[in-house]
């Protein structure tokens, strides 16, 4: 298949086209920051299979030129991810790039005849419904509080929308708290994950301290791009919309301290009290993301827990030294 990938050359665009040039597709990544050299090097093997295009998601023109040459696939990743800091700093940036943006890209897959279109959501439009249940399926109504929360959700709403207006095979995924390889904070993303703030600790001499555990259904990011993957190749889904999780939950301090145990002289631990750390949390505890949807029809579960994941990291970090 050919793959346009909005976002690209973002965290989880990334992962997803490693993933999918292994499964023999051709990837174009459309972002408005160029290729890593880091992921330029590492995806050289694909060679012609691989194309960066750069521009900005709002370029209608671009954009619809670029549809134009044919592709069987859109996967829709260009998002501000906002904290409370960049919200209050670019409110409209927020809701222009992670809702309006996707209206242009949806009618030129509709005019050119694009067969699936994949919309990268967020397990934040559930927002506070995750605090009331003990685990969130795809059926949990959603209850957004935070400008990121709402444009995420909304996105899902435009995007199933358009499928029934004009009968295009559109659907989105929940993506939980994805860490791991390509992860790095920028003007668009100001929410690392806490596997990247222990990570950046390490990188500094530091102690990982963190503020608390940090529970969370982590999930590593090469198993949300395999969920992403299937869902691109999958002939007829039977949903539009699916919850991407580890499926429980599992404390960031337990994962640093799995791999602080890989490299001695390194420390990952709770803050003492009255200490201070720069580790920073992004919202409140949430209910883990139930994946029975992806299970039962695709067979999908992820393959890292956290001991698993912080092993895979370190192999990675090694290849990939300059990364944090």
């Amino acid at each position: 298949m050919r793959v346009v990938i909005f976002g690209g050359t973002g965290f989880v665009g990334l992962n997803l086209a490693e993933v999918l040039l292994a499964r023999g597709h051709e990837v174009t990544l459309y972002d408005r920051a160029p290729l890593p050299p880091s992921a330029q090097r590492s995806l050289a093997d694909y060679g012609a299979r691989l194309k960066a295009v750069q521009g900005d998601v709002t370029d209608a023109d671009t954009i619809d030129a670029l549809i134009a040459k044919g592709c069987d696939a859109i996967v829709l990743g260009a998002a501000v991810t906002a904290g409370d800091d960049l919200e209050r700093a670019s409110t409209a940036r927020v809701l222009e790039i992670n809702v309006m943006a996707q209206i242009p890209i949806l009618q030129a897959a509709i005019r050119h005849g694009v067969r699936r279109v994949v919309n990268l959501s967020s397990a934040s439009a559930y927002g506070a419904a995750g605090a009331r249940v003990d685990i969130l399926d795809e059926e949990t109504p959603c209850d957004p509080v935070s400008f990121y929360a709402i444009s995420k959700f909304t996105s899902e709403r435009s995007v199933a929308r358009h499928a029934e207006l004009f009968g295009g095979d559109f659907l989105s995924v929940r993506l939980t708290a994805v860490f791991g390889p390509w992860e790095r904070p920028g003007s668009v993303r100001d929410t690392p994950s806490l596997q990247y703030q222990i990570l950046a600790a390490f990188a500094r001499g530091e102690p990982a301290i963190m503020p608390e555990p940090g529970l969370r259904d982590w999930t590593y990011a090469p198993d949300a791009a395999e969920a992403v993957a299937i869902l691109v190749e999958a002939e007829r889904p039977r949903h539009r919309l699916y919850n991407i999780s580890n499926g429980g939950a599992w404390p960031a301090l337990q994962w640093g301290e799995a791999f602080a145990a890989l490299h001695p002289g390194l420390e990952c631990r709770l803050a003492a009290p009255g200490e201070k750390t720069a580790i920073k949390l992004h919202g409140p505890y949430r209910a883990p993301l139930s994946v029975t949807r992806m299970a039962d029809e695709f067979g999908w579960r992820a393959r890292f827990g956290c001991a698993e994941s912080a092993a895979a990291m370190s192999a990675w970090l090694k290849q990939h030294k300059e990364w944090i």
